[in-house]
């Protein structure tokens, strides 16, 4: 997908009345305004351009509240092309004047990883992304399950209330998603409502229960290292998190957050049934049902708390599916779904993300993929 340059412009405009606006409700497909590269029909719709361009603004940061703590943001957001410009659309020119003829736009937040491979679709689609530079992998836990979910929440609390000059009245901060993938898709899980458990994932060390036992393989990022400097790992996160009537830290969230996605991630043994049970927003989670790395996503769907949720399995792919093109163009169309219907108010995107929708294809499942 990334690499087709845009062929053919074309504007298609199918209006269908839905007959229900739920997610999983049985619907008619509406076809949004899209700019198709081919003139075929596509199985993915969203995964192809939306009207707008793309202009890219990075910005330094410090956390005064953590120390003065860098979090260096790139912006990416829908832009005018400049004139007599012969760049294909999908490409982000730095500091390109924006485009406020949808404005304000709602808020993505996620690491710069995600952001390059979803960024350049999702924008076209009408919302900014806010990028985290800096956040990255872990072999194993540390300091960096309480550091990352500040360094986005940090980075939403920025924009909101200062945001750059030259994107003023362009960012809808108070409707905002969030979404990972692997090591992020922890974050976007913890950004979801869902509460630390102490008690629970204590008790892990040095003996795991049979629940978080079945999910350790060899690559797992679980380890007792927080345990074992437990006082250490809660003073970062600081009393405001940390303490609670009910034995549970306060959510690392913000009420802006509206929905996320937490794609082939972690978490369930921070977490817990307790934990998972918080989740209070609407959540989408794509796996691969051959993922080795992180096979706990099933757990960790059976136990979020919030009514309104859905899992998607791509049936046969393993953790490294996000480097197939292909995959990411699929994920692409899920996520300018889900964060349209639930950020944009579009209910007609609710059905390209719906049970009906991804019943259609034969290496797609709705929820947890039967294991043979």
């Amino acid at each position: 997908m990334k690499n087709i340059i845009f062929l053919f412009m074309v504007i298609l405009t199918i209006g269908l009345t839905l007959s229900a606006c739920s997610p999983t409700a049985t619907m008619s497909p509406a076809t949004p305004t899209i700019r198709l590269i081919t003139q075929e029909p596509v199985s993915f719709p969203l995964s192809e351009p939306g009207p707008y361009y793309i202009g890219k603004l990075t910005i330094e940061l410090q956390d005064a509240s953590r120390n003065n703590r860098q979090v260096v943001i790139r912006l990416w957001y829908p832009a005018v092309l400049p004139e007599g410009s012969t760049e294909p659309y999908i490409l982000a020119g730095e500091n390109r004047e924006p485009d406020r003829s949808g404005a304000p736009y709602p808020l993505i937040v996620s690491s710069s990883k995600m952001a390059a491979d979803l960024a350049p679709y999702l924008v076209t689609h009408g919302f900014v992304w806010v990028a985290i530079t800096g956040i990255n992998t872990y072999s194993h836990m540390n300091h960096e399950m309480i550091d990352q979910p500040l360094d986005i929440l940090f980075a939403l609390d920025q924009v909101a209330s200062d945001p750059p000059e030259e994107l003023a009245g362009i960012i809808d901060a108070d409707n905002a998603g969030a979404i990972g993938y692997s090591f992020d898709g922890y974050n976007a899980l913890a950004l979801s409502g869902a509460r630390i458990d102490p008690a629970y994932y204590l008790a892990q060390c040095p003996e795991p229960d049979a629940a978080t036992k079945a999910i350790l393989l060899g690559s797992s990022a679980f380890s007792c290292n927080p345990a074992n400097a437990w006082a250490e790992f809660a003073a970062l996160a600081g009393e405001a998190i940390t303490v609670s009537q009910d034995g549970l830290w306060q959510p690392m969230t913000d009420a802006r957050i509206r929905a996320v996605m937490p794609m082939a991630g972690e978490g369930w043994w921070l977490f817990g049934e307790r934990g998972l049970a918080a989740v209070n927003r609407p959540t989408l989670m794509l796996v691969a049902t051959e993922d080795l790395i992180y096979p706990e996503n099933a757990l960790i769907y059976e136990h979020l708390g919030t009514p309104d949720k859905g899992l998607i399995s791509f049936i046969g792919k393993d953790h490294i599916m996000v480097g197939d093109a292909e995959i990411i163009a699929r994920m692409a169309h899920f996520a300018t779904a889900f964060f349209g219907y639930h950020l944009q108010g579009r209910e007609d995107y609710a059905y390209f993300f719906s049970e009906d929708f991804v019943s259609q294809f034969d290496d797609l499942f709705w929820g947890v993929y039967p294991k043979e």
